[in-house]
């Protein structure tokens, strides 16, 4: 009886080990999963009930009750300080975007919140990157009111992304669907905490996909609407392709839940378009195909792993298809290739018009950028170019941060592009009369003045009508580029007429 006791206890003990092991195994296998490869195992292991909306009568019940628990809401606590860009809130894109007031000076306030989602049950949360930016403090509540102190894992301006994690297990999550089957017309959910209230569902529907609006890589103040111009669009390191929805979105929102109707995550919701600051019809969100790249880097890296192309491009539009007697009507037309850069290495030229990327049209920026953005260095891309009325396909290698041009002076290693959007400004061509009336041959005037930028912080203002930047004639954005290539020390040499004045000249210092 003792010997089948102690054989028992034996088999006990060991399948314990066993199932130890196995479950050190999984857990270290789990550590280097992509975030959606997390969600696959889980929903394998646990399957559940498939959360279906029914035909005719629309019915989000199912589609709610799975995905609230997953959005949770963001506390931010920042230090009082003061604003060097303008007042109302630092923290909700929302304001600052669509027509609330700025006054310098102001100060910052000590608290402000917004929406993440859970996509991960240790605890990985995705949100915006406005909405922690800024943080000293980072609290996450759940909708059953447990509370967690959160860590920014990473973050990224160019993306408005970022990831944070709170320190658990087994919390609820939203399971990632797959945004490049969403249809236009396709019913969806929005899930946050808006305008200060508890977690909240609205619905509508896609109303456009990749929607391009300027706000990541031009923040505008009493503005119902930012966009921004073909030719600053090649110079933008920003990466804009939202889902354009009619479901209700306020401040707060920022950072919360789009789904379908299967209660899947398919966008991170981002901004709306509004003359007054809240809902007017027209949210935006990230679609989460890109999101899913950009988390991952995060996660694995701390930051993003772009992947670059290497060209420089205008989108194709009426004025420019008459210049250069372009007949076609969709694509990017290529202004300039960088050295070393993967298009060069694959045969294309300034001139030629990117037509197709791995087989699908691109009708604008967005097209190329998010799925490129979906990439990291050393990935191959298939791209379709279009010269002399001849197409042709090309396998390009991407290439990293290295194969951006650099500027010839060896004392910086900023290259222009760089310095231009250190700058922080927008410009736009002087009129013919504006010139005459100032008795100047050139011009460019500076049109917007962004937050954070070193025009801002030396108080360069709108208006201001620039000459020359570093000696050199400047009549349009790429020649403002050009220009800033020949800085010297960290230093950008300006003329310039104010709106009332005479000519000035001044230095810019980019480190201060």
């Amino acid at each position: 009886m003792k010997k089948i006791g102690a054989t028992l206890l034996a088999a006990i003990i060991g399948g314990a080990i066993a199932v130890g092991g196995f479950k050190l195994f999984e857990n270290k296998q789990m550590d280097n999963m992509t975030f959606e490869e997390r969600q696959k195992v889980y929903y394998a292991n646990n399957p559940g009930e498939e959360i279906l909306s029914s035909t005719g009568n629309p019915d989000f019940t199912q589609a709610a009750a799975a995905v609230s628990p997953g959005v949770v809401h963001i506390q931010v606590t920042m230090a009082s300080r003061g604003n060097r860009g303008g007042g109302g809130s630092p923290f909700d894109m929302f304001e600052e975007f669509f027509g609330v007031p700025q006054q310098r000076g102001q100060a910052r306030p000590a608290t402000a919140s917004g929406s993440g989602v859970l996509i991960s049950p240790d605890g990985y949360i995705v949100t915006n990157n406005h909405v922690v930016e800024e943080a000293d403090k980072i609290e996450v509540v759940l909708t059953d009111k447990r509370k967690y102190e959160a860590k920014v894992i990473g973050r990224d301006p160019n993306f408005d992304l970022a990831l944070i994690k709170v320190n658990a297990t087994g919390l609820p999550m939203v399971k990632l669907g797959n945004s490049d089957n969403v249809q236009i017309g396709e019913w969806v959910l929005a899930v946050g905490y808006p305008l200060g209230l508890q977690s909240t569902v609205t619905a509508g529907i896609i109303s456009a996909k990749g929607r391009r609006i300027g706000i990541l890589d031009e923040p505008t103040q009493g503005r119902g609407y930012g966009g921004m111009g073909q030719q600053e669009q090649m110079i933008s390191n920003a990466v804009e392709s939202f889902l354009q929805t009619d479901a209700v979105i306020n401040r707060g929102n920022s950072g919360g839940a789009l789904v379908n109707a299967r209660g899947e995550l398919i966008g991170i919701n981002s901004a709306i378009a509004s003359p007054t600051g809240t809902y007017a019809g027209y949210g935006f969100a990230i679609p989460i195909n890109l999101a899913k790249k950009i988390v991952d880097d995060f996660k694995e890296f701390g930051s993003v792993k772009r992947g670059y192309v290497g060209v420089t491009f205008t989108e194709i539009n009426d004025q420019l298809r008459a210049e250069k007697g372009i007949e076609d009507v969709n694509g990017l037309y290529v202004r300039d290739v960088l050295k070393g850069g993967a298009a060069e290495a694959a045969g294309i030229k300034s001139g030629d018009i990117l037509t197709k990327v791995e087989g699908r049209v691109i009708y604008g920026t967005p097209d190329l950028q998010e799925y490129v953005a979906r990439l990291r260095p050393g990935d191959k891309v298939k791209l379709t170019y279009k010269r002399d009325g001849k197409e042709k396909d090309v396998s390009l290698t991407l290439k990293g941060e290295e194969s951006k041009p650099k500027t010839e002076d060896a004392e910086s290693s900023a290259s222009a592009t760089e310095i231009f959007n250190k700058l922080g400004a927008s410009f736009v061509p002087a009129s013919n009369a504006r010139k005459q009336e100032l008795g100047i041959k050139s011009g460019v005037v500076v049109s917007q003045v962004h937050r954070g930028g070193v025009f801002e912080y030396f108080g360069v203002e709108r208006g201001l009508v620039i000459t020359e930047v570093n000696g050199k004639p400047v009549n349009s954005v790429d020649d403002v580029e050009s220009a800033l290539g020949s800085t010297r020390r960290n230093i950008v040499r300006i003329t310039g007429v104010p709106e009332r004045g005479s000519t000035v000249q001044f230095n810019v210092p980019l480190k201060y």
